[in-house]
């Protein structure tokens, strides 16, 4: 077909309407394009905070399409003013309320409060920011004297996207509510020293309540699976998945032998221990009973050739015991395993210079006084069993007889030995006994 016999088909009219919708054109009564749908006010504040937000807290926001945290139904929420009520206080956790500017960001939401979406999603990002900086400032710790022997162990430094990401990925406001990015004893330190300021305690109590803070600062969150093992008040605690699971009565260190403060990872428990017997024990204990008529073998003990891991057992006839309780000789002696051994049935084993380990103990009587400051050094636990079965997932049990039975764990777990010395009491606070010397 020819373009002329086409063409023949069309009206006048209808040839012109081809035409201007060919050339781009169109006849005044043709239909209007269909209106765009107006933004919803989650799409506006969204866009908003994307404006407002910068540097790192954006990448925060972008990962989750730019929703707020702070805002409820259109609103600046309640958790504002839990986090405003922090920032008033902050001189309890020896930083300055000024640093933050909490008068600034009241009004930030006073002006959010008219409902303009810039002014909303101005005072979301500065309460994101405050936030950021006041979990950055908290987790930054002191020398304290806690020796860390691996990595991790110290607060972690995070970036403000991560915190923001640990506080949204839960239950924000039972999270910002529970301070939960810090250990539970720090929060109790800090409302000691509460209670302490508005008691009008001594500036000697208030310094006290200071180190203890310091000191419960570089324990981590009960969000992360860990032992903290405090040796002033002998008690011990652990912790998984934002709680307490469990705590238990401890002897640690007399004041001639401290626990010291340390942090580490738990890696093995060992079944059927022996407890190899400190120097100054064989010294001053087993070579004297030797001396005084006592034989090894009634002790349940031995003699190695030396500390090395193919050591030799040695003839106990064959040693000086003389030089030995004269401090002339050097002597390995360890303590077979069994019920009268002093590592009971299993040790928790973590990587240490001190020697320092958690472990059963036969000793219960030990476990039922008050004053608990008795040990060599090590950790003797009133439910080892109970500890075990939470750090291996199953119940320990021996096979046999065998001595030093490893048992590896799925997973490390942080132990922290710490000394706090602060403490509730039926007035609101107490301080113990400073049998270590370490708060002068």
């Amino acid at each position: 077909m020819t373009f002329r016999q086409f063409v023949r088909g069309f009206t006048p009219a209808a040839l012109l309407s081809v035409a201007m919708v060919a050339f781009g054109s169109a006849p005044a009564h043709a239909a209007a394009p269909a209106a765009q749908p107006a933004l919803s006010q989650g799409a506006l504040l969204a866009d908003a905070i994307a404006d407002a937000a910068g540097g790192k807290i954006k990448k925060f926001y972008r990962a989750r399409d730019y929703r707020p945290l702070w805002i409820e139904n259109g609103l600046i929420g309640r958790d504002a003013q839990v986090l405003l009520r922090y920032l008033d206080d902050a001189d309890l956790d020896g930083l300055k309320a000024a640093r933050y500017d909490p008068h600034e960001l009241r009004e930030d939401i006073a002006r959010a409060d008219a409902g303009d979406m810039e002014e909303l999603a101005a005072a979301e990002v500065a309460l994101s920011k405050a936030l950021v900086r006041y979990i950055h400032d908290m987790r930054e710790t002191r020398d304290v004297g806690m020796t860390f022997v691996g990595d991790g162990l110290k607060p972690p430094e995070l970036d403000d996207d991560a915190i923001l990401k640990v506080a949204a990925r839960k239950d924000f406001s039972s999270y910002l509510a529970g301070m939960a990015w810090m250990s539970p004893h720090y929060l109790r330190m800090r409302e000691l020293l509460r209670t302490a300021h508005a008691s009008g305690s001594s500036g000697r109590i208030i310094d006290t309540l200071r180190i203890n803070l310091e000191r419960a600062r570089v324990l981590p969150s009960a969000d992360v699976r860990h032992i903290v093992v405090d040796a002033a008040s002998a008690r011990l605690w652990y912790y998984q998945n934002g709680r307490e699971v469990g705590s238990m009565r401890v002897v640690v260190g007399a004041p001639e032998t401290q626990t010291p403060m340390l942090a580490g990872y738990i890696n093995y428990a060992i079944l059927n221990p022996y407890w190899n017997v400190p120097d100054y024990l064989a010294r001053d204990n087993v070579a004297r009973k030797v001396l005084a008529g006592r034989s090894l073998k009634s002790m349940h003990m031995e003699v190695l050739s030396d500390w090395g891991p193919d050591a030799q057992v040695v003839d106990p006839e064959t040693v000086d015991w003389h030089a030995v309780a004269g401090g002339y000789q050097l002597l390995r002696v360890r303590e077979l395993p069994g019920p009268w051994n002093s590592m009971g049935k299993v040790k928790f084993l973590f990587p240490n210079d001190e020697g320092i380990y958690l472990h059963d103990t036969p000793a219960r009587d030990l476990l039922r006084r008050n004053d608990r400051h008795l040990s060599n050094g090590c950790i003797r636990l009133e439910k080892a069993d109970e500890l075990g079965r939470w750090m291996l997932g199953k119940r320990l049990k021996a096979d046999g007889d065998e001595p030093e039975q490893p048992v590896p764990l799925a997973a490390p777990v942080p132990v922290y030995l710490t000394y706090l010395t602060a403490t509730s009491a039926k007035n609101g606070l107490a301080l113990l006994d400073d049998v270590y010397g370490r708060d002068t």
